[in-house]
Parts: structure tokens; C-alpha cells; sequence
């Protein structure tokens, strides 16, 4: 199974609609994939879910993660690097089987010029750490609230043209 992580808790985020819009590109090719926004994260997840706990409102999310056999991380721009709760949820995740040798796709947005290449080079080592095998081909999005239409999908070329090329090589992954 593919899971695609809106990796930020900001309600009503870009992120999310970029995690929609892989999610719709995806099943047009042929593969299905469910998306495990961060705002479905328990809100006392520090107190409940870390260090051998285990909440029954994030049990469900980690038999999502354990059944996932691929992820494409959608990662906002957070003070120049990735959002800390994408590295909390990380750390609450059962280690190492939930991630361990299991592959990824990185997409990094921002508001800013350079679409989160640092935070998806600091997600990548992150990703490394925990031995899952990263998809060369990282997109980085910028100015996304710019890029994408009243539906939510993207209409630049060059932004359709790379999102697709990068869906292509992620089902081949």
C-alpha cells in the first residue's frame, strides 16, 4: 500500500491539497493511495504516544504506517527545514519495522523561492537514518500558493510535467 503524508498540522493547508493532488495523479495511473494528514495526529501525542506508550487514537495511524509499503512525504517549508511534528509522529512510530527498508518520495513546497530544498535534504537524512530507501528524483514546489488552481490541482506545466514524471518513477520504484 501507498501512503502519502501531509506532513504538517496546519488545518486547511497547501500541503494537504498537494497531497490530494499526488493522490488523484496516482490513482490515474493505476495506483491507489491513502493520505495520513498530520492534523489527524492525537493532539496530547508528546504525552500519549512516545517512549513505549501507545494511545488507542494513534494505534489506527500505526496500523497505517505498518501496512504502507511505500510513502511520499508532502513537507512544508518550517524556519528553513521540515515541520517538527512530521519528526515527532517519526519518532512515535513503532522503530524500526514501521519504516525500515520501506521506500519514499520526497515533494518539498513553500511559500518562498527555493520550495523547501533544505528541509527535504534534512527529511532525506532523517529518511537514511531510519534505512528506508529514498527516490532520487525530489520535487521541490515554489510559491505554491501560487501554483495551484481553484481546484486545488496544479496548472504551470513544468510543475504538472515534473509532479507526473515523478509519480511515474514512484509506482516503478
Amino acid at each position: 500500500m501507498t501512503l502519502i503524508i501531509s506532513a504538517t498540522n496546519r488545518l486547511n493547508s497547501n500541503t494537504l491539497k498537494v497531497a490530494k493532488y499526488y493522490q488523484k495523479i496516482l490513482k490515474a495511473k493505476g495506483t491507489e493511495a491513502s493520505i495520513l494528514s498530520l492534523t489527524d495526529l492525537p493532539e496530547n501525542l508528546i504525552a500519549s504516544d512516545l517512549y513505549g506508550k501507545r494511545s488507542a487514537e494513534f494505534q489506527n495511524i500505526q496500523q497505517l504506517v505498518s501496512a504502507a509499503d511505500k510513502f511520499l512525504f508532502v513537507i512544508p517549508e518550517y524556519n528553513g527545514s521540515f515541520p517538527g511534528v512530521l519528526k515527532v509522529f517519526m519518532d512515535a512510530c513503532d522503530f524500526p519495522q514501521s519504516f525500515y527498508g520501506k521506500k519514499a518520495a520526497l515533494v518539498g513546497i513553500s511559500s518562498g523561492k527555493y520550495g523547501n530544498i533544505r528541509g527535504v535534504d534534512h527529511f532525506t537524512g532523517v529518511c537514511n537514518y531510519m534505512n528506508m530507501q529514498v527516490m532520487p528524483l525530489k520535487i521541490h514546489v515554489t510559491a505554491v500558493h501560487k501554483e495551484l488552481n481553484e481546484d486545488a490541482d496544479f496548472f504551470n506545466a513544468d510543475t504538472v510535467k515534473f509532479c507526473d514524471e515523478q509519480a511515474e518513477k514512484f509506482i516503478a520504484f
